[in-house]
């Protein structure tokens, strides 16, 4: 088994375990309610994040840093290659009358070309400003009003059509190229008179303290507000992560690392993620998308070393495990190698931890046979040579971690949000923990306030909303920035998140109730897509949950359904019910029985970006989805579930 070769290796190896310096604080109770972690990467002083392609270029000229797709394959970018692109796009901006201090909106999925902008704005010392390829008009209108970005790129014709349309009524709209269109070629040839002197001026002006993106907040509430991220922000979380992580993977797996970046570049995760990639000069390839069946043929052809995701790709990636055994006759044999996966993973875990002996002869015996027959499937579908994953954006269910930590393949969890620069947390490298987000990013300090919430303290977080001092005062308070999660810190200062603090249900009885833990685990089990608990002011919890669309084609093909059976029959259906009940009666083991789901609606339809109920980082917009499914909520409390 490769992760317990590697944990072997990785325990002897204390003198990189014990780089990360952690100090707890206590209360007079003795309960953690603090934890700091000391930097790893010195603050910078000098320079910019706009300086990593040139120093790249300089040092190791030949190093491939990208993999751009192209005529069916992945052409590796070497160093200078990437830095000359970066200044003849930067040479463009100019010529078009980007000031220095001026903000270029970039409206696009993930692609070679949005990393090429990013650090080409910079380098003619602009500030970038992120849009989700999938914003709406009035979503465009107000970033681009808002932010004052003069300077619109866009992917897609649709893409420059909802710009066009979003802003012309502005005062000035904005100058807009369209990447489908050849827009960084004809930036370069706009560019081709401006002398590279120019860049390296610009460029070389640029200070750790200046600004360099407003990322904006996907919104579940109301307007969403633009996150000022510095030079200085950025450097502190991709330099403190690369130093915590990167020399324990390589020393450990002896791989050359690479990754595939398919998260969105308009947030924060994936922007920090290309930086720090840079940085550690691994290489990165692109894939446009996070649906299963575009983003699988991608992983098998790019085999990464390593992957950043979210919960749902992990979790699809074992439903598309599960419904290819069930095809077969197997579905039984999955189940069990799930249970043998959890039982192994945490036997095996708490031998490395120190808690206990480890797995015995007949569950070594077990997982070696469902290595051959499910294990290494499992492997294959994310390329094969993975060995570590990061997840972030929601909590990875603790079995589903096991799982894969059983399949050889470490899942690291963290936990940050834009005003963090990304991660604030993450589980580090050597010290697995299942169920938690992990310890503050080196130079980050983690603190429980009285009433539960989460509060960072460090070189990550932000200094202020755009255009909004009321908004940034009530989360800043002496450096301490107030998340709104709920969390809690172990007595080792790791940090496990239980809820938003503004979506705590009360229910007439006077039970507090966190939905997200219940939401999350039944998010984890086919056949339920999305789904949000309800209960607040009500006798007790009840759930809305809608029907993975994979899910009710594979389970209809394996009770050979008509494909085309219509979903208000299937939410009627006493097996479907059946089977969602399952997965509410897992939710409910991991809460006590006032807090538990006691009845449920399933519900036709998504909840989507497309309808509104979702923001692009796959968030619900609760008060979106109670607004549009209000019937379904007094029907749950006037005659219980349908």
């Amino acid at each position: 088994m490769g992760v317990r070769k590697d944990l072997k290796r990785a325990k002897r190896r204390t003198d990189l375990a014990a780089r990360a310096e952690v100090e707890l604080v206590r209360d007079d109770t003795g309960t953690v309610r603090e934890v700091r972690t000391a930097p790893m990467a010195a603050p910078v002083t000098t320079g910019s994040t706009a300086d990593l392609p040139f120093t790249n270029a300089a040092e190791a000229p030949d190093a491939v840093v990208l993999r751009r797709r192209r005529d069916g394959g992945w052409q590796p970018v070497t160093a200078a290659a990437f830095a000359r692109e970066v200044t003849a796009v930067a040479k463009g901006l100019i010529a078009a009358g980007l000031e220095p201090g001026g903000r270029v909106a970039v409206m696009s999925r993930t692609r070679y070309e949005w990393t090429v902008l990013d650090f080409a704005i910079w380098a003619a010392g602009g500030q970038t400003v992120p849009v989700y390829a999938t914003s709406s008009a009035d979503q465009v209108d107000w970033i681009v009003r808002d932010s004052g970005a003069r300077f619109v790129v866009a992917e897609t014709a649709d893409n420059a059509g909802t710009v066009t349309t979003a802003t012309a009524g502005h005062p000035t709209p904005p100058r807009v190229w369209q990447l489908d269109a050849d827009a960084l070629a004809d930036l370069t040839a706009l560019g081709r008179d401006v002398p590279d002197d120019e860049v390296t001026k610009r460029r070389t002006s640029l200070t750790p303290g200046t600004t360099a993106t407003v990322c904006y907040t996907s919104g579940t509430t109301g307007r969403p507000k633009g996150c000022v991220l510095t030079h200085a922000n950025l450097h502190a979380e991709a330099a403190n992560t690369v130093e915590l992580l990167h020399p324990i993977f390589k020393e450990v797996t002896h791989q050359v690392a690479s990754t595939l970046l398919f998260l969105p570049l308009a947030h924060i995760l994936g922007r920090t993620l290309q930086i720090a990639c840079l940085m550690a000069r691994i290489e990165v390839g692109h894939c446009p998308s996070l649906k299963p069946d575009e983003l699988r043929p991608a992983l098998k052809e790019f085999r990464p070393t390593f992957l950043v995701g979210v919960p749902y790709l992990f979790e699809k990636i074992h439903d598309t495990g599960r419904a290819t055994a069930e095809k077969l006759g197997r579905g039984a044999s999955f189940d069990r190698a799930h249970r043998i996966g959890v039982r192994f993973g945490e036997a095996h875990m708490n031998r490395f931890l120190g808690r206990g002996k480890g797995p015995g002869p007949g569950l070594y015996a077990a997982w070696a046979l469902y290595d051959l027959l499910v294990y290494r499937r499992i492997r294959k579908e994310l390329g094969g040579r993975t060995r570590y994953a990061i997840s972030g954006g929601s909590p990875l269910d603790r079995d589903l971690n096991l799982f894969f930590y059983a399949a050889g393949i470490i899942v690291y969890e963290g936990y940050g949000l834009t005003e963090t620069s990304a991660a604030a947390t993450v589980v580090p490298p050597l010290g697995p923990r299942p169920g938690t987000v992990g310890l503050p990013v080196p130079g980050t300090a983690v603190r429980i306030a009285d009433d539960g919430e989460v509060l960072i303290k460090g070189g990550v977080v932000f200094g202020a909303y755009w255009n909004n001092p009321a908004a940034t005062e009530a989360v800043l308070d002496d450096g301490w920035f107030a998340t709104g999660d709920l969390g809690s810190l172990d007595e080792d200062g790791y940090l496990t998140i239980t809820g938003r603090k503004k979506d705590i249900l009360v229910t007439s009885g006077g039970k507090n109730v966190s939905p997200a833990v219940l939401e999350d685990r039944l998010r984890s089990r086919p056949p339920v897509g999305q789904c949000i608990v309800v209960g607040d002011n009500r006798p007790f919890v009840a759930a809305l949950i809608t029907l993975d669309p994979e899910a009710v084609a594979h389970w209809l093909s394996v009770r050979k359904l008509p494909a085309d059976t219509p979903a208000s029959e299937l939410v009627r259906d006493p097996r479907m019910r059946a089977d969602v009940q399952r997965a509410v009666d897992f939710a409910n083991q991991a809460v006590s029985r006032a807090e538990s789901i006691r009845a449920f609606a399933l519900v036709e339809g998504e909840f989507s970006e497309e309808n509104g109920m979702l923001t692009p980082s796959l968030k619900v917009k609760r008060h979106a989805v109670l607004d549009a499914y209000a019937d379904d909520v007094e029907a749950l409390y006037g005659g219980g579930g349908r």
